[in-house]
């Protein structure tokens, strides 16, 4: 791709779908947008992005496309188990009820993940907990409970499936209960503005796209979104670098506590 053609998507991405592509790694989005022009059957950048300007369901489309998701219920099930066995119980003793942020929560699976372990944990009692997300038909589906494949529902146990899944699948569906719990929203997690006194922040496989810069904005971000003593939860291969610096301790792996 050439330079002038990846810039003027760039500035095409901004105004038309607000999206900033300067916040991703230029490697892996020139790939990802080279593959989706062979999959739009245009035959240059320049036809591609006219039809995209004149078509609300293409932009629709290529905003999905762009805000990349890949999720499934509890991913990485040991640190899931670490997150429930060591990390809740801890700021349950301090915070009965907890206030919690699942930023860039994809299709739903991490927000219903976390409603499932706090139900189990606190059965009864009623958490705050916001999932956010860039894509919008991520969020439609995600409020609509699924449908989510085999492989998205790998990691949850037949007695979870059979009390917070409706009967029957694949594709399998989250009852009715659990969204309840649940306030989806819309946000740009480097541009947005971000509320804070958040207990734990759940921020998984996000921000790998993202270029170092990008990165520590969020990760300042973050800082100022959880309270003393807060808890992020990040990627299994992320590590927060000069995590001190920036005033996060480690509190295990994918773990960081604000100092």
């Amino acid at each position: 791709m050439e330079p002038e053609t990846y810039s003027l998507i760039k500035r095409s991405a901004k105004s038309l779908l607000d999206i900033n592509l300067d916040h991703y790694k230029d490697v892996q989005m020139r790939r990802r947008l080279d593959s989706w022009l062979v999959r739009s059957g245009a035959v240059s950048w320049t036809e591609y992005l006219k039809r995209v300007r004149a078509d609300a369901e293409e932009r629709a489309r290529f905003r999905d496309y762009l805000t990349i998701n890949v999720s499934a219920f509890f991913r990485d099930p040991e640190r899931w188990r670490d997150l429930r066995e060591r990390v809740l119980p801890g700021l349950l003793k301090a915070a009965p009820r907890l206030r919690v942020w699942s930023a860039g929560c994809s299709i739903g699976p991490e927000p219903y993940s976390l409603a499932i372990l706090l139900d189990e944990l606190t059965p009864g009692r009623r958490h705050t907990l916001l999932a956010t997300d860039l894509d919008r038909g991520a969020l439609a589906r995600a409020r609509a409970r699924g449908p989510f494949t085999a492989d998205d529902v790998e990691n949850v146990s037949a007695a979870q499936r059979a009390q917070y899944f409706q009967p029957g699948g694949p594709p399998f569906f989250v009852g009715e209960a659990l969204p309840r719990r649940i306030e989806f929203r819309e946000h740009n997690l480097v541009a947005g503005e971000s509320e804070d006194g958040f207990d734990l922040i759940v921020c998984r496989n996000v921000v790998i796209y993202f270029t170092e810069a990008a990165k520590a904005a969020l990760y300042r971000k973050f800082h100022a979104a959880l309270k003393p003593g807060g808890v992020l939860f990040v990627g299994g291969t992320e590590i927060i670098p000069r995590a001190l610096e920036n005033g996060f301790r480690s509190y295990g792996i994918s773990f960081y506590r604000k100092a």
